[in-house]
């Protein structure tokens, strides 16, 4: 495999050219994703786009696992971020032993793990042990029923004092590049600048080093909710719907198939 990026070729984009991260979940789109994406994210927002769930809690480290399999088959020189799950992290010893089993069964090339300051001690004994690690701090998804919902984070100075903290508590742990999501975007933009890697934003404005969007999202085939961030750049869901109906009108007045599509 010839990996476009590296882990070196990500840190060095910080302040220059922004990162393109986006979302898949299996080699097809993997592989339609790859020639734009700089990084490839298995993100756990799978469990409410693809299987249906009202959050992420649910998803399991197996899952993960088999849509990350899908992911790097399907985009073999793609930089792979695998998103560990509720749970997965819980103690340092459990993180490193299912971060091990992630490298062992896909080629992902880093994982990633939400929290701040509280979860840097796991981040730093991850990358002393050879795992690659994406931080993610703001607001943390996983974190939704604890939170009592979806909440910005960054409104008030401190608590953007306390989100600068996170970041430099993950990056002096070890992470090569740290998502920030759900943050306003004038603490998006302090939090950028008091690190020295790469920081990729959701919902956090346009300061940062690079922006990461679920698939299903920007292409508009989740129709369930629109969060206020996200911008869609195709109606995919109409598309579908309008090319089902045809078929279904071709199939039901035999128009389809015809000598064009018979042997």
């Amino acid at each position: 495999m010839n990996k476009k990026h590296t882990i070196n070729s990500i840190k060095n984009q910080k302040g220059k050219e922004p990162l393109v991260m986006i979302t898949a979940y299996d080699a097809l789109f993997a592989k339609l994703i790859e020639p734009y994406a700089d990084m490839i994210l298995v993100g756990d927002s799978l469990n409410m786009s693809f299987l249906g769930e009202v959050d992420t809690l649910s998803v399991t480290l197996e899952q993960m696992i088999y849509h990350t399999k899908a992911v790097c088959n399907g985009a073999k020189n793609s930089f792979v971020v695998f998103d560990m799950p509720f749970g997965s992290f819980i103690t340092k010893e459990d993180a490193l032993k299912n971060s091990i089993k992630v490298f062992q069964q896909t080629y992902a090339d880093a994982i990633k793990i939400e929290g701040g300051k509280d979860r840097a001690y796991i981040v730093e004994h991850l990358t002393k042990n050879g795992i690659a690690v994406v931080g993610h701090i703001g607001l943390l998804p996983q974190n939704v029923r604890s939170d009592g919902g979806y909440r910005v984070k960054g409104k008030e100075p401190k608590e953007i004092e306390s989100l600068i903290e996170d970041a430099k508590a993950i990056e002096e742990a070890g992470a090569f590049c740290l998502v920030i999501e759900g943050v306003k975007s004038e603490a998006a933009k302090e939090i950028t600048k008091s690190v020295n890697i790469p920081t990729i934003g959701i919902g956090a404005g346009i300061d940062t080093d690079g922006q990461v969007l679920v698939w299903s999202d920007m292409l508009g085939f989740f129709e369930d909710f629109k969060p206020k961030f996200v911008k869609r750049y195709l109606d995919g869901a109409k598309l579908v719907k309008e090319a089902l109906k045809k078929f279904q009108q071709e199939v039901k007045s035999k128009k389809f198939p015809d000598e064009k599509y018979i042997y």
